[in-house]
């Protein structure tokens, strides 16, 4: 009967720690994702307030899309002030 109790218990001892292992393991896990999680929710905060502002700097800037039209005019005004000088004698 003491042979049963002792092997029954042994049987059980694996499982019991077989259950600590699997909850030890589960707990090392949680503890490596949690951080990784709160930082891409960071990330994910600051991504939306990062695109918030290239959008205004895309609608500030596009005007100077037009820079090289005021480019060539000038140009053109400069050239046709360098000719009337030369005429004048200048």
């Amino acid at each position: 009967m003491l042979a049963l109790v002792l092997a029954d218990s042994t049987s059980h001892f694996g499982w019991y720690l077989g259950y600590g292992i699997a909850i030890g393991l589960v707990v090392v896990v949680v503890a490596l994702v949690v951080p990784i999680l709160v930082l891409a929710h960071g990330i994910g905060k600051e991504a939306a307030q990062i695109n918030e502002s290239l959008q205004q700097a895309v609608e500030h800037t596009v005007p100077l899309a037009g820079l090289q039209t005021t480019i060539d005019s000038a140009d053109v005004i400069a050239a046709g002030l360098k000719r009337g000088r030369t005429r004048l004698g200048g």
